[in-house]
């Protein structure tokens, strides 16, 4: 199994270009299978996810494929219904070709997700949302089997709480329904609206009548499109919490300052010097870092996937911080190897409690989920010698050339076998 090796005690210096959000293409690449017509997607990054989400869309009948750093999509031959769980298990995005499915077959049977073991990501909300569309469904043996028998009809829903993934599931289901579909308490996130402008060029009528609610009219025809899909902010503010901690002076590019302003505002309180221009982000690290306390939400609020990573930048604070995690349940596991290499973390419930002004010292490490494996990088960056860090299959599922990247960048590291 392949690991990390990475050595410390660097301060980031140069650019690094931003790739394209991964969040954003998985729930794109499902709904492309609404259609018949010719799909381009360009700026899909090359991570694990990706690659498992097109197995998962060949699986059902579509035609993919890769020339010249573009996606070409035909689903005119898709027949197939079934999603098998060896290719959702590593990905909790293989719940988002239900909806799809559904739309244009009336029916399917696609297996429960997986992806990182950070809580148990129910998949109710999606499935309670769809009956009220006209789908009956049953959970058998670990896998949805779910029919529309008078095909989806439009209706009102409002989502029990804020979930992307369901918001994106009715978002898709509701292109092809009867009628009209008004989904309330919505998701926002960036990547949300990323789906619903391919969705708008690929001809669906879908407009936001107010800051969470959206109305659906169903369409039965498709447009060819051509769709370049939104950087990956979640990368970008990695890159920008790894300058901070490091006292780095990095320029990160290919990213709209906008869809990242709370990550910016904080790193600007913690002492950071942050200059923005239209797509780029220039920051340089201090020395003094402060201290602060940070609740993960729904956006425009934290992202929980900044949570592990920020995490390790307050240990550097002059004082105690807390972070308050809102978003998953289980998502404090980076901190028994955090604490193995000096930090002083204690968690109570979904708090938890970080001491500052501490030294991390290099060790053997072992990635437990996505986020948290690049917050073991982060850690390593900052602690003097040599890191090694294991399991490293979670970090390619979300991370495009992130060894290429660091290296740009000044840091010294290498996968071994």
């Amino acid at each position: 199994m392949q690991k990390l090796e990475v050595f410390g005690a660097v301060k980031l210096k140069g650019q690094v270009r931003i790739s394209g959000s991964k969040n954003a293409s998985l729930p794109i690449l499902a709904s492309t299978l609404l259609s018949k017509k010719n799909i381009i997607l360009t700026n899909i990054p090359k991570v694990k996810d990706i690659e498992t989400m097109v197995l998962l869309l060949k699986s059902l009948g579509s035609n993919i494929n890769f020339k010249k750093k573009k996606f070409l999509i035909n689903n005119k031959n898709q027949t197939k219904t079934f999603a098998s769980y060896n290719l959702v298990k590593t990905m909790r995005a293989g719940i988002l070709v239900l909806g799809p499915l559904l739309a244009k077959f009336g029916k399917a049977k696609v297996s429960l997700p997986g992806g990182c073991a950070i809580g148990t990501r129910p998949v109710d909300i999606h499935l309670k949302s769809l009956s009220k569309l006209g789908v009956k469904y049953k959970i058998i043996q670990g896998y949805v089997h779910a029919f529309a028998p008078n095909g989806l009809i439009g209706a009102n829903i409002k989502f029990s709480k804020i979930s992307v993934g369901a918001t994106e599931n009715l978002i898709i289901a509701s292109c092809l329904a009867k009628g009209t579909t008004r989904l309330a308490n919505c998701a926002i996130e960036p990547e949300v609206k990323d789906l619903v402008n391919f969705l708008i060029k690929m001809g669906c009528k879908i407009k936001w009548t107010s800051k969470r609610t959206v109305r659906i009219e169903g369409v039965n025809k498709l447009n060819k499109v051509n769709y370049n899909v939104m950087p990956d902010r979640i990368e970008a503010g990695t890159y920008l919490i790894a300058a901070a901690l490091t006292e780095g002076n990095l320029k990160v590019i290919g990213i709209n300052p906008k869809i990242i302003n709370t990550e910016i505002n904080i790193l600007k309180k913690i002492g950071a010097k942050i200059n923005l221009k239209k797509n780029e982000i220039i920051i340089r690290g201090k020395k003094k870092i402060k201290n602060i306390n940070i609740r993960t939400s729904p956006y425009p609020g934290f992202p929980t996937d900044l949570q592990a990573q920020m995490m390790v930048l307050l240990c550097k604070g002059n004082k105690k911080s807390y972070i308050r995690e809102e978003i998953f349940e289980n998502r404090f596991m980076h901190v028994a190897e955090l604490n193995r290499m000096g930090a002083k973390i204690t968690i109570k419930g979904n708090c938890s409690s970080i001491e500052g002004n501490i030294k991390f010292e290099a060790a053997e490490l072992m990635a437990t989920d996505l986020r948290a494996s690049v917050s073991l990088i982060l850690a390593a960056l900052s602690a003097k010698g040599k890191s090694t860090i294991n399991r490293i299959y979670h970090l390619d599922r979300g991370y495009e050339d992130i060894e290429k990247k660091l290296k740009k960048i000044g840091v010294k590291i290498r996968r071994i076998d």
